[in-house]
């Protein structure tokens, strides 16, 4: 089982590196991103912030992983 939880936290981390930054590209290009002077929008500094602990979390995720399948 404490293989398991550590391929699961691993994998975790995986799919939120390989999708978050895919998804930040789209919003980055959205046109709902800027104002018309350019300014980021709330919608990007929200999107950002979420997207920003998302990847926060992968690394948590990656280094418990480690964590638990080296010491389980």
């Amino acid at each position: 089982m404490v293989v398991f939880a550590g391929v699961l936290l691993l994998l975790n981390a995986v799919y939120n590196v390989i999708v978050w930054p895919r998804f930040w590209t789209r919003v980055a290009k959205d046109p709902r991103a800027r104002d018309e002077q350019g300014r980021a929008t709330r919608f990007l500094t929200v999107h950002a912030v979420l997207i920003s602990f998302a990847l926060l979390l992968a690394a948590v995720s990656a280094v418990a992983g480690i964590i638990v399948l080296t010491r389980g």
